[in-house]
């Protein structure tokens, strides 16, 4: 527990210092613009106050140094959009204090009012700028404050003694310096003071994002987790339902078959005695009559055929897994739906010979028998002028160790709205009583259930494709 709650306390700080990086590094450029605009801004002043209306050589030498001081600034804006910029940023964002302070400083001195001159605040505004416009620490702060109050005492050793006649004599040279470093001082304490409670609220608002953004994650992961089970909810009702409608068939079929076989079995015994019966007739009767015994045995073979089809696809056997033959459950698909597809359908079968798969063949009736009664169904809502026929194509081939089997109609297809959700339990198009939108959540469900995978090919108005994908042979392990 301790080792998770170490693993993400390094996630956050490294995720604070992330964003004070891009925060620090989007506030510099934003302070670089204002110095560059700013500097040969305050040329109007140097025009009003110095050269008292006048475009003097002094006004011009001050506009050169404002200028100077800008175009150094674009070196230092264009580090900002530099990789060193976020690896060492205390070195490049320092110079956004010290060029404009060395400038004004120098203004200052060549000016000739030297560090009495009332351009000391432009440094006051400087500092200002580190607590409201920039990210900085305290350390930084204290730095940058450090180094403006530097300049302005080299500013002030700098100052000629000229500098210092040409105030009124009621005001001393070194108070009035001291006054003037009094404020510069006073505005860096503002300035760290600010930088210091606006970093202690910078960091609990993020520390407050990252916990709601954690709780975020949590809730949408129990929202999937949720989601997950919900399917699972639908996908177990839906076997639910089908299982109690199987069993149901089940016992029902189990009494049909009883109940038929019975009388079957009475007709097969006299068809027997009727067969030795032949020799009882002329000659020139003999052939027609065996030929209609042949007959009326193979219609009551049919129907044992038919019978035991339906045992086979209704017995409830989950569990079993054997090498299926493809062709014998399209047989028996296609004589469960012989009704259905008698002179409506042509069925067009591309079978490869021999070709099996490792599954349950109950099963595997059960979907094959819900994908051609769906192509059954959908052909009937389409009319086919021009001659074209109803037509499902079924067909067989096998991919490196898998069988793929694959069942193609000419109907309406799939409308784009539906397609994300045609595997969905208890969806359906179909009228009410036509249908409980069961039948390929179910098929879906079982093909999972043999390591098989199902996927569809529509084009509206045009076909349906649905491919499936089965292991050809079982894992070695899995015969065991």
């Amino acid at each position: 527990m301790s080792a998770e709650r170490a693993i993400i306390q390094e996630d956050f700080r490294r995720a604070y210092l992330d964003e004070e990086s891009e925060v620090r590094v989007r506030t510099g450029r934003l302070a670089c613009a204002l110095v560059f605009f700013l500097m040969p801004l305050g040329a109007i002043i140097d025009y009003l106050y110095y050269g008292e209306g006048h475009f003097t050589p002094l006004v011009k030498q001050l506009l050169l140094l404002r200028l100077v001081c800008s175009l150094l600034i674009i070196g230092v804006w264009k580090l900002h959009h530099s990789r060193v910029a976020r690896t060492f940023y205390p070195l490049v964002g320092m110079p956004i204090v010290i060029l404009p302070a060395a400038f004004m400083c120098l203004i200052m001195l060549k000016s000739g009012d030297g560090a009495f001159s009332s351009y000391y605040a432009a440094l006051n505004l400087i500092l200002l700028a580190v607590s409201t416009v920039g990210r900085w620490s305290v350390g930084e702060t204290l730095c940058a404050v450090g180094s403006v109050m530097g300049l302005y005492f080299l500013t002030y050793l700098a100052t000629e003694t000229e500098a210092a006649k040409g105030l009124p004599q009621s005001i001393e040279p070194r108070a009035l310096y001291t006054t003037h470093l009094y404020f510069i001082l006073l505005t860096g304490l503002i300035a760290i003071c600010g930088n210091y409670v606006f970093n202690k609220v910078r960091f609990s608002e993020f520390k407050a994002r990252w916990a709601l953004k954690a709780k975020q994650t949590e809730l949408e992961s129990a929202n999937l987790e949720l989601e997950s089970v919900n399917e699972q909810l639908k996908q177990k009702q839906a076997q639910l339902v089908q299982q109690e409608k199987m069993a149901s068939l089940g016992k029902m079929s189990a009494g049909i078959a009883h109940e038929i076989n019975n009388p079957l079995n009475f007709v097969k015994m006299n068809l027997f005695t009727l067969r030795k019966k032949n020799t009882f007739l002329p000659p020139d009767h003999q052939a027609k009559y065996l030929q209609l015994v042949d007959s009326v045995e193979d219609g009551v073979n049919r129907v044992k055929t038919i019978v035991s089809d339906l045992r086979t696809f209704s017995h409830p056997d989950e569990i079993s897994r054997d090498d299926v033959s493809v062709a014998e459950v399209v047989a028996s698909v296609l004589r469960f739906l012989s009704t259905d597809l008698k002179d409506s359908v042509e069925v067009i079968q591309d079978l490869e010979p021999e070709l099996t798969l490792w599954a349950n063949q109950n099963k595997m009736i059960q979907v094959l028998l819900n994908l051609v009664q769906n192509s059954v169904d959908a052909l009937k809502a389409k009319s086919f002028p021009n001659g074209e026929r109803p037509t499902i194509c079924i067909s067989s081939r096998r991919d490196g160790d898998r069988t793929i089997i694959t069942v193609r109609d000419n109907g309406p297809g799939i409308p784009l709205e539906h397609r994300a959700k045609i595997y969905d339990p208890f969806f359906t198009t179909k009228d009410i009583g036509q249908g409980m939108g069961l039948g390929l959540s179910i098929c879906y469900g079982i093909v999972q259930e043999f390591q098989g995978t199902i996927s569809v090919k529509t084009e509206t108005g045009q076909y349906c494709e649905f491919s499936l994908s089965f292991p050809a042979h079982a894992e070695p392990t899995a015969r065991t």
